[in-house]
């Protein structure tokens, strides 16, 4: 009930003020279990999504957003709640993982669609990371759903880091053809089979974005990018420190 309040106050207005084009609608199941995998861009992307779509999708959210106390913190659980996200732990590594994997395997065993982000995280500079193996993998193998591919398009450039006000632009959303990995049965503890599957998903995923694949964890390539501007920050202040002497 609350879920179908909050699709029609979020994305109602997402529809008429950013007017998403779709294609592959036709790809997403009428009814049973299903599972979307999809690209990171934007913050935005597990609002548009679930817009377009008339089925409930649910995600995983960090725990945080639903514990936070005072009136602002009951307001934000509600909300997330409400847009069909569920808490999990992340405050260890394995874990978040444990835990986003039962939560999945909860939805899809309910003939429900559960959404997931085989990256891990947003993309830092909007390429394509390598898929993590763990989550996406072990619950479709856990539970013979199909994975369906999932690929945002330009989400992350409605409102860049920094930037409060969205840009008011049309994202798009391309929906792959279901696959089937139920050859892969039982195989869930295979980290080869895990490997194999996750990067045959993010292979569909960057063929219906058209982003440019990077072939490291988009967490590490984060790491990374914040490193170089420490460095970077450090090189000028000690440039300027020398100018100063």
């Amino acid at each position: 009930m609350l879920y179908g309040t909050m699709k029609v106050a979020i994305g109602g207005p997402l529809k008429v003020a950013f007017r998403p084009w779709v294609e592959g609608l036709e790809n997403i199941p009428a009814e049973g279990a299903a599972i979307l995998a999809s690209n990171h861009l934007s913050f935005s992307d597990s609002f548009f999504l679930p817009a377009v779509l008339d089925r409930k999708v649910t995600f995983i959210a960090k725990a945080e957003y639903f514990t936070t106390p005072g009136v602002k913190g009951r307001l934000t659980a509600a909300f997330f709640k409400g847009v069909g996200q569920l808490p999990v732990d992340r405050s260890g590594a394995r874990g978040a993982g444990e835990a986003a994997i039962k939560s999945g395997i909860e939805v899809l065993e309910r003939g429900e669609l559960f959404g997931i982000y085989p990256e891990g995280t947003r993309s830092p500079d909007g390429r394509l990371y390598r898929g993590k193996p763990g989550g996406l993998a072990r619950v479709a193998l856990a539970t013979g759903a199909p994975v369906i591919p999932v690929a945002m398009i330009d989400t992350e450039k409605i409102q860049p880091p920094g930037k409060v006000v969205p840009k008011l632009m049309r994202p798009g959303i391309r929906i792959g053809k279901p696959l089937d990995f139920s050859r892969y049965h039982g195989m869930e503890h295979d980290r080869f089979v895990l490997r194999a599957v996750t990067d045959e998903v993010m292979y569909e995923i960057m063929k219906l974005s058209g982003q440019e694949y990077v072939d490291v964890y988009a967490t590490a390539a984060k790491r990374q990018i914040a490193e170089a501007a420490k460095a970077a920050k450090e090189a000028e202040k000690a440039e300027k420190a020398d100018k100063a002497e």
